[in-house]
């Protein structure tokens, strides 16, 4: 079954299988990942310095995580399974909501962080909603291929919470990786934390 996903560059043939990772395990591990920050973002008695750069490394996952979401997954969800187009539009209003969250947070230790925790749990719970049935009806390759440009787009995207910037093609395929950059810029000059290994780099002695 062909499923109509947002434009793809054409294959050779049919049976043709692109190299790369499916953007449903792409999406899933990112979940895992993202649930075992905001684990140890309120683990209690977290050192201040370590929960910061927990803290620093969840926004700017989350921040990436959501803007390829909007790109891809969402747009190809609406297309392959056409019942999913409610819970795509709550998606993305829930996703502002943690975007402002997530700015709003004034430091470690606010008290809004366990907030922010709870809303990235049930971003990943109801987002497996729209996943499974995709899942069921987009072919291996159609997944790998968008697996592709949402990796793409993750590379591009904000590293900060932009709850203003346009959450659906084509105009946040536009503005979202420009944002990145001065997003990128920022973290360069202030040394900020945005990657998940960056959080297992030892200092240097």
């Amino acid at each position: 079954m062909t499923v109509p996903l947002p434009p793809l560059p054409p294959a050779a043939d049919d049976a043709y299988r692109p190299g790369g990772r499916s953007l449903a395990e792409l999406v899933d591990r990112e979940h895992r990942q993202l649930v075992g920050l905001a684990d140890q973002a309120t683990e209690p008695g977290l050192a201040a310095e370590r929960r910061r750069e927990v803290v620093d490394v969840l926004t700017a996952a989350v921040s990436r995580h959501l803007s390829a979401e909007e790109q891809y997954l969402f747009p190809a969800a609406r297309a392959a399974v056409p019942a999913s187009a409610d819970l795509v539009d709550r998606e993305i209003e829930a996703d502002a909501a943690l975007l402002t969250a997530l700015k709003g947070l004034s430091g470690p230790d606010d008290p809004a962080l366990a907030e922010v925790a709870d809303r990235v749990r049930r971003h990943v719970s109801r987002v497996a909603a729209l996943v499974t049935p995709l899942r069921g009806v987009a072919t291996d390759a159609e997944l790998i291929r968008l697996g592709n440009r949402w990796q793409i787009a993750e590379e591009a995207a904000p590293t900060r919470p932009h709850p203003g910037t346009p959450a659906t093609p084509p105009w946040n395929k536009i503005v979202e990786p420009a944002v990145g950059v001065v997003d990128k810029l920022r973290d360069a000059v202030s040394g900020r934390r945005t990657q998940l290994a960056d959080l297992k780099r030892r200092p240097k002695a």
